[in-house]
């Protein structure tokens, strides 16, 4: 089978991580193939927050809990390294944009034997304070939504692929 086609077919979510970080080479390819990704008019709306610090990746994990109201859970599974994807609201294509820039970044994750898994609550978090703060001090001006959180990591778990439902595509010939 197709190389690439093999790894669409095959990455799944994972939410069980080692807590060795990832190199910067993997993660540089990575981020990189996200910044590929399709967007509306070419206008590049999505920006990319690597966050590799602890720290701040803790901070992010109790924000995110904190809009998801259960605090006492990390909503990053343990991961060590979390790609923010926010996009600029004044492209009207923003959230496509971002979406495919998360793709990218999954499926690139995926064919270097990197674990990942979309986490939501990007949007939420980046409207409090704190995470207006995080932007600030990154110097990102302007209208960013969060789109979403790319969690990174060596996983700790193998996953199956599940049956494809019957009537997911439909034909018109």
């Amino acid at each position: 089978m197709n190389e690439v086609l093999n790894c669409l077919k095959t990455r799944r979510s994972i939410r069980k991580y080692k807590s060795d970080i990832i190199s910067k080479e993997e993660l540089d390819k990575i981020i990189e193939a996200g910044t590929y990704a399709p967007s509306g008019m070419g206008k590049q709306s999505a920006i990319i927050i690597a966050v590799t610090n602890k720290e701040v990746r803790d901070k992010l994990s109790k924000l995110n809990a904190k809009v998801m109201g259960n605090e006492s859970i990390d909503p990053f599974y343990g991961a060590p390294v979390v790609l923010i994807v926010l996009a600029d609201k004044n492209c009207p294509t923003y959230l496509y944009d971002g979406s495919l820039v998360m793709g990218n970044l999954l499926n690139a994750a995926h064919s270097l034997d990197i674990g990942s898994c979309w986490i939501h609550r990007a949007k939420e978090v980046f409207e409090t304070e704190e995470g207006k703060e995080i932007l600030k001090s990154l110097n990102i001006e302007g209208d960013y939504e969060g789109i979403g959180n790319c969690i990174l990591g060596y996983p700790l778990e193998e996953k199956e692929s599940s049956k494809r439902k019957d009537n997911y595509v439909y034909y018109i010939e």
